[in-house]
Formats: C-alpha cells, structure tokens, sequence
C-alpha cells in the first residue's frame, strides 16, 4: 500500500512540475468566464442565443423529443431526429449521405480513424486542425504534411510515396477557411489532384459552414456532391448549436457506421440537439441578411487591423494578430479583457513555435463601434508594450 501511495505521490510531483513549466513559459491553461464583448466565440451569424432556436427548442420539448438518447445509435440510441438531421444536411450541403456525430473532434476521430486503410496515405496540411492529428494517430495509414495551402507540396509527398513503392490510396485532408489563420483553401487545385490519384479529398468546413457559400454551404459547395469528396459541417459554430456532419457517399457512411469505433462506441447525440441542429440548418439557408452584414462587419475589422496594425487582411471573419511572444500576448490579451472586449491569446503548441498571437473573431454580436473601439485600445496596448 505504502509503494502505491508513493508512486501517486511521485505521479502528482511529476505532473505538478509540468504544470509550473508551462506557467513559467507563458503557457498555462486556465478556465475563465465569459465576459465583455464576444472577440473570441465562434458563433458567426449571432444564432447560438437567438429567439428563433429557443422557440424550436421549446416546441420539440413540449412535442416530447427526448434530451437524452439511452444508448448508442445501433442499440436503442437511435431517433427520428438523428436521421431528420441527417437527411436535411445531406439535402442541403449537397451529398448522398451524412452522418450526424456529438462534436467534431468525434468525427474527425471517426473519420481519420476508420476510412484510410492499411497501406494508404493521408497528405495533411501542416495547419489542419488538432482532432485530425488525433484521428491520424487511431487509423492504420501512414500520413505526412504538406506545406500550408501548397499544392505542389501536397503533390510531392504524393509522388515520393509512390516511388517509394506506395500503392494504395490517398487522402488529401484539409480545412477549407483555417481556424487560426482565416485564410481558404485552394480547394479546386486539390480536389484536381485528389481526382489524378484517384483518391479522396477531405475537407473540414468548420468555420466555412454558415459563413461562406449558397445558403451558407461552405467553400466547398461546389464539389460537395462529387464521390471522391467528403465534407464535415460542425454545427456548435456559425449554427449555433453544437455537434457535426460528416457528408460523403453513402459507402463512406456506412463504413463508418460499421467500422467506425467513436461512432460505435458513444452514446448517441441528444435528439433533442439533433432537432435544434436541423432547425438551425434551415436557418442557415436562409440567412443571407445575416451572412452579408457579417461580411461588412468583417471587411471593416480587416481593413481597420491593417490600417492602424499593419495585420495582413484574411478576407474572412478570423484574423491572427501575430505578436510572437507568449507573455507579450496573454498579457495584452489581458489588456484588453479589462477593458471590455473578451480576446482571449493562442499559445503554441495550438499555433506554431513564435506565432503566438490574439486571435480575433468577428460575430453578429459585436457593432463597428465596437470593432472601432477595440482596435483602438489593441494599438494602444501593443504601441506601450514597445
């Protein structure tokens, strides 16, 4: 018993200590309130609070739609709802199928996990978002980046498989709008060379979704629906509420379903979530006044960070404020937290080694005053930290 308590003992110096070097290093984590006006969600289109999916909320409720599920999805966990969802996604975003999953970290899991095969290989951008990385890690195919939005980089490692003896097939993996970066894809040019190699482009819409598009269907729209595509819509961003589709060929979904271990093994999403989900999809698609006056909104914010900061224009609603180094940011990061404006600062490992930056989102539920005013108080914060 005493050589158990000892090693819990020493388990807990080890990671205490771990902890106080990601203090020492301005990189320690910490849970905080939200306050002050939102520079930080990913809820783009102002839905996540909206009287229109609280109404459908409370009428599914009061039509007795479930919060719960019981189980997973091939035992009792299956509703009606899950597959309304997933028949409005697969209807609206273009594809043959789709399959609705808790978050998009799980589907992304699920995907990269389940789909490339033993002696395939997955080219990923080097940016793409952690949740691949993981589901990289429970798959079987062998992986390799490419340089950021470089096709002929993607091409390259591609051709250095196949001389290397490479048979099998290959994944191109991607997010069409960058979560910390706001900048596109070139999906065309990919999807033109997923379709040489007679492989698969897969393409995370996260923060396309709502935002970009026909009826907010994503960057990737027009390819959507071809069979060598395979698209993931999270929908806890611009629709508000929270989950993700995975839409592709019916073959793809149902081998997820079969062989798919996150899908499998979790309980079921909420039906009550999946109601609220297929609510806020014909939102979205209706929503045309919400997408241009988000996009005024954020060409202003652009076009005032790179007139007073000299920050480079993304064209979409994420903009990196790149400062470098990790005290520098959290500390004007705080600045501007005390001042009103909830900014909160992204820290490697998230963003590459001296990039360390604040990360701007731009929502419907801040004004051009208030984009006014915050960059007023970021150059004034930034111009007495020099």
């Amino acid at each position: 018993m005493k050589t158990s308590y000892h090693r819990i003992a020493t388990g807990a110096t080890a990671h205490a200590a771990q902890l106080a070097a990601l203090a020492e290093g301005s990189r320690l984590r910490t849970l905080s309130p939200r306050k002050g006006l939102d520079f930080a969600s990913n809820d783009y289109l102002g839905l996540a609070g909206s009287a229109d999916l609280r109404a459908a909320v409370a009428d599914a409720v009061a039509a007795g739609v479930p919060v719960g599920s019981g189980g997973s999805r091939l035992l009792r966990g299956n509703h009606e709802e899950h597959e309304a969802v997933e028949a409005e996604a697969a209807r609206h975003y273009g594809s043959e199928a789709a399959l609705f999953l808790a978050t998009g970290f799980a589907a992304n899991a699920a995907l990269f996990g389940t789909l490339p095969q033993r002696g395939d290989l997955v080219v990923h951008d080097e940016l793409i978002h952690a949740s691949t990385h993981d589901g990289m890690k429970l798959g079987r195919a062998g992986r390799v980046a490419a340089r950021h939005n470089d096709v002929q980089s993607f091409a390259d490692a591609i051709a250095r498989w196949r001389a290397g003896g490479g048979t099998g097939q290959v994944w191109i993996a991607v997010e069409s709008l960058y979560s910390m970066d706001g900048d596109q894809a070139p999906l065309a040019d990919l999807h033109a060379l997923a379709r040489a190699e007679g492989g698969w482009l897969v393409v995370d819409e996260a923060h396309a979704t709502g935002v970009f598009g026909p009826g907010g269907r994503g960057l990737a729209h027009a390819i959507a629906g071809e069979p060598d595509v395979l698209s993931l819509h999270t929908c806890g961003k611009a629709l508000g509420v929270e989950g993700a589709l995975l839409c592709g060929s019916r073959v793809l979904i149902d081998f997820l379903v079969n062989r798919g271990r996150p899908f499998i093994f979790s309980t079921a999403p909420s039906p009550l979530i999946a109601h609220a989900v297929r609510h806020a999809i014909r939102l979205s698609a209706a929503a045309d006044d919400r997408r241009a006056a988000l996009s005024a909104r954020f060409d202003h914010a652009n076009a005032q960070l790179a007139a007073r900061l000299g920050v480079p224009r993304t064209g979409s609603q994420i903009i990196p404020v790149i400062i470098g180094d990790n005290g520098l940011t959290m500390r004007t990061g705080a600045a501007l937290q005390a001042g009103g404006f909830d900014v909160r600062g992204i820290r490697p490992p998230t963003v590459p080694e001296g990039t360390a930056r604040l990360r701007l989102s731009i929502t419907l539920n801040v004004t051009r005053d208030d984009i006014d005013a915050l960059v007023d108080l970021m150059a004034g914060s930034l111009a007495e930290a020099a």
